[in-house]
């Protein structure tokens, strides 16, 4: 079937994109956020124009991005009446405002787009995960971000180094983030366990790693109904209550009821866990891995499985690290690290709607190579990507990495 060419629009791709944000929320949410009375010539619209541009197109500067803004500066005052920063504005900007503004309104646009378009997320779902779990699964992990060291001392990080990080809850259905915080490097994945889980209802799941496991926790994680699946860590003592399996099935070597034996453990977590250990090749050779639940009805294979699509939150990190390039930063203040990593979340939200609404065929990568190269012609957006691609077959919401935890396990 051919394809028609895309037809020119009034409005520029950016301007497309950028008009997915709801009129007028931006000045709300400055003038919320303490923002609105530091803006003199450089609007807090205007900031976020300016970072999302820094993300489409990969600045490694404020030159950078101020130059291209000013370039283009008719069809910029066409995005709302957004103007070009100046590069000292835009610096002092990143480094003054108050960064909770960007928070706010990525998780405003992205309730506002799930709450005017129904379909958006659970439409399209994530390959890696089981199909027969129908409860919400939900994977919880951290991704660092390297930083500078020797100009960003409230980001020190062990001796020599610098880094922020990510603590982050993904909706594997919809492959959608439902909780992010951004902060220092030096605080400990379970110290923040408690405020990632905390919207988490009754009859959902959680797949995480050991580095979030607190017994204390994980017993209020029950308590409340949450299912979760972990990793054992290598010195938990414990004791044998039952076997559920007499001998090896396939993979699975042992599934046991247990109870914990170190006294401080046991008070924490009172009740039983179940343990399974399967076999599983990694990188050619066969290793032993354990994993707990609370779970005790679900087939051992299916424990395996589900934190085998924990996988998808690292392919995540993978589009927001690698596609959108966040590793180079407009400045070295904590409040410009925040604006932009807040920046690079709102724009995949954008980027996914776009894919969703067009019925995009093609991976995440693609689709943000493509938008980049046109970023301020005037066409239709999503006639652009209805013509454009040669692939076919179902939407591919992320790239399938070849590794994963459990390679070992077909779903």
């Amino acid at each position: 079937m051919k394809k028609n060419i895309p037809t020119k629009h009034s409005l520029s791709i950016l301007h497309q994109l950028c008009k997915l944000i709801p009129t007028g929320m931006v000045k709300k949410l400055s003038v919320q956020s303490g923002v609105q009375p530091k803006c003199r010539t450089f609007s807090a619209w205007s900031h976020v124009v300016s970072l999302l541009y820094a993300q489409l197109t990969h600045a490694i500067g404020l030159n950078d991005v101020c130059d291209g803004l000013r370039h283009h500066a008719a069809k910029l005052g066409a995005i709302r009446g957004a103007t070009a920063p100046s590069r000292n504005g835009l610096s002092h900007s990143n480094r003054h405002r108050n960064s909770d503004m960007m928070e706010a309104l990525f998780w405003q646009t992205l309730k506002h787009l799930q709450a005017q378009f129904s379909g958006f997320g659970p439409a399209g779902r994530y390959r890696g995960l089981p199909r027969r779990f129908k409860r919400a699964v939900h994977a919880i992990d951290s991704t660092t971000i390297a930083l500078v060291a020797n100009c960003m001392d409230w980001a020190k990080h062990r001796r020599r180094k610098a880094a922020a990080k990510m603590h982050l809850r993904l909706n594997l259905q919809t492959f959608l983030p439902g909780f992010a915080v951004i902060e220092e490097a030096s605080h400990h994945d379970n110290i923040r366990m408690i405020a990632v889980c905390a919207g988490l209802q009754a009859g959902e799941i959680a797949v995480f790693d050991k580095a979030y496991v607190h017994f204390e926790h994980l017993f209020e994680l029950t308590c409340r109904g949450v299912f979760w699946v972990t990793r054992a860590k290598d010195n938990m003592a414990y004791h044998v209550c039952r076997k559920r399996l007499r001998r090896p099935r396939g993979p699975v070597l042992r599934d046991d009821e247990i109870t914990l034996t170190v006294p401080s453990s046991r008070k924490q977590y009172p009740q039983r866990l179940r343990r399974i250990e399967a076999e599983v090749e990694i990188q050619g050779e066969m290793v032993v891995m354990v994993f707990i639940t609370n779970n005790f009805d679900w087939a051992a294979s299916s424990v395996c499985d589900l934190y085998r699509s924990r996988w998808g939150i690292e392919a995540f990190f993978k589009q927001i690290k690698q596609t959108l390039k966040v590793c180079d930063f407009l400045g070295h203040s904590k409040q410009a690290i925040r604006w932009q990593l807040w920046s690079a979340l709102l724009l995949y939200v954008l980027l996914r709607f776009q894919a969703w609404a067009s019925n995009w065929p093609h991976s995440f990568t693609r689709l943000f190579a493509l938008l980049r190269g046109i970023l301020w012609d005037r066409f239709d957006l999503r006639q652009i990507l209805d013509f454009y691609g040669t692939a076919s077959g179902r939407w591919r919401m992320c790239s399938h990495p070849e590794t994963a935890y459990l390679p070992g396990f077909t779903p």
